[in-house]
C-alpha cells in the first residue's frame, strides 16, 4: 500500500460512522450501507474507501460530491483535497450535514442544496467528481465539469443493479471509461433520475 493510499485507510479507520448518523446507532459497526432517512442510505463503509481510494484524489484537487447525504464520504474527501463542492438535493440531509461537517472543524466545504446531476457549473472545472447515487445514464453536465487529466467516479445503470464506473478525461478532452464492479446505490435525484 501506499503512502497515500495508507494514509487515507489510517483516516478513513479514524471516522466515527456513528457521529454521521443520527439513528441505527448499534448498526453503525457493520459493514453496510444503512439508512439515514428520506429513502437514503450512509453507504457500506469499505465501498466508501474503495472508492475514495479509486477517485485517486490528490491534497491540490478541487472535488465535486454529488450526494452529501450524511456527510460521511463528503469528510473522507475534504481531509484529503484542497476544496470539496457537495451538493445534496434532500433539505433535511442538506441541513445536517452542513451543521455536522462545521462542529468537525472543516473549512474547505462548500454546500449547495439543489439537484447534484446538474453539478456546480458556477466553480468548474473539478479535478475529481464523486457521485453517490446510481444515474441511469452519465449526466453530460458533469462530463463538462470535469477537467482534462480529471477522473470522475459514478454508479450507472438499472434501479437494483448499477456499474461502478471509473471516468478519465484526457488532456484532449476523450473520455476512457473503466467498469470496477457492480454495486447497487439509490437511485439518483433530479434530471437523470430513472
Amino acid at each position: 500500500m501506499t503512502g497515500r493510499k495508507h494514509d487515507i485507510t489510517a483516516y478513513f479507520r479514524s471516522l466515527d460512522r456513528r457521529t454521521f448518523m443520527d439513528n441505527q446507532m448499534e448498526d453503525a459497526a457493520r459493514d453496510e450501507a444503512l439508512p439515514i432517512g428520506h429513502g437514503q442510505t450512509i453507504s457500506q463503509p469499505s465501498l466508501v474507501l474503495e472508492m475514495t481510494l479509486a477517485l485517486d484524489v490528490q491534497d491540490h484537487h478541487k472535488v465535486l460530491e454529488i450526494g452529501t447525504g450524511s456527510g460521511f464520504q463528503t469528510a473522507l474527501l475534504a481531509a484529503f483535497s484542497q476544496q470539496v463542492y457537495t451538493i445534496e438535493k434532500i433539505p433535511q440531509l442538506h441541513e445536517r450535514a452542513v451543521l455536522r461537517l462545521k462542529e468537525k472543524g472543516f473549512h474547505n466545504i462548500h454546500f449547495l442544496l439543489g439537484d447534484g446531476s446538474l453539478g456546480w457549473a458556477e466553480h468548474a472545472p473539478y479535478d475529481r467528481i464523486m457521485v453517490t447515487a446510481a444515474a441511469a445514464a452519465i449526466p453530460q453536465e458533469l462530463l463538462d465539469q470535469l477537467a482534462p487529466g480529471g477522473r470522475m467516479i459514478i454508479p450507472v445503470g438499472g434501479r437494483f443493479s448499477q456499474d461502478l464506473l471509473a471516468i478519465d478525461k484526457t488532456i484532449d478532452g476523450k473520455l476512457e471509461k473503466t467498469a470496477l464492479e457492480a454495486v447497487r446505490f439509490v437511485p439518483l435525484k433530479g434530471k437523470y433520475e430513472y
